[in-house]
């Protein structure tokens, strides 16, 4: 099992705290496979924290949430980072 931690940056401050629940949303019902999602907003930056068992590198995830945040926000001089994978146990 994995947990991963993405962070966007540079989210308006007026979308941000939608933008977290709608992605939230959208990954708990559109992406089964990914679990205990938590979504949130401070100062520009939507962090998302996600745990699956099968994306040792969070690159799928990556993929995942940059089209949402595509869908969600639209284009913006953002910046998508891939934070940390942690193997759990």
């Amino acid at each position: 099992m994995y947990r991963i931690t993405i962070h966007c940056d540079g989210v308006p401050a007026s979308a941000g705290a939608q933008a977290a629940r709608d992605l939230a949303e959208a990954l708990r019902r559109d992406y089964p496979h990914e679990r205990l999602v938590a979504c949130s907003f401070l100062d520009g930056t939507l962090r998302i924290v996600v745990e699956n068992d099968y994306d040792a590198a969070g690159l799928n995830l990556m993929d995942e949430v940059s089209d949402l945040v595509s869908a969600n926000l639209g284009p913006f001089d953002g910046d998508l980072k891939l934070v940390s994978v942690e193997t759990l146990r």
